[in-house]
């Protein structure tokens, strides 16, 4: 079809999208409220294209999409300052990302208790070793 490989993909997903469409519209016609993959889709195969062009309207309002990719966050940003971090933010234990000028627990006022997290981790890696006294012969 001498399409490059971007075009053929927005071919492929609007063919995807036609025939969820098709199959939907089907499911409305004949009453069913149930959405089953037995059912045999003939209109997905034969869709023309002014098909296509009216279809992404009803798409977006008969069929929730559940296969979309996780849509991107916004920039990530420090929690103090909101400067924006990107790669070269810094995750503090308390859960928070922070700027290079926020990073240290002072700087931003860290809930986290950094003592009691010491403590337990020298009291798990040092446990309490007791020699008998005296030995049994």
């Amino acid at each position: 079809m001498n399409m490059c490989s971007k075009c053929h993909k927005d071919m492929m997903l609007k063919q995807e999208q036609a025939q969820l469409a098709a199959s939907s519209l089907g499911n409305i016609m004949n009453g069913s409220t149930s959405n089953t993959e037995k059912e045999p889709v003939v209109t997905a195969t034969s869709v023309d294209i002014p098909a296509i062009s009216v279809e992404p309207k009803t798409a977006s309002v008969d069929i929730p999409e559940s296969d979309d990719p996780k849509p991107k966050d916004g920039p990530k940003r420090c929690s103090n300052c909101n400067k924006r971090v990107g790669l070269t933010g810094f995750n503090c234990r308390c859960g928070n990302l922070f700027c290079a000028v926020h990073r240290y627990s002072d700087k931003h006022d860290c809930p986290f208790d950094y003592r009691t997290s010491a403590r337990d981790a020298i009291a798990k890696a040092n446990p309490v070793v007791k020699a008998e006294k005296l030995d049994k012969i």
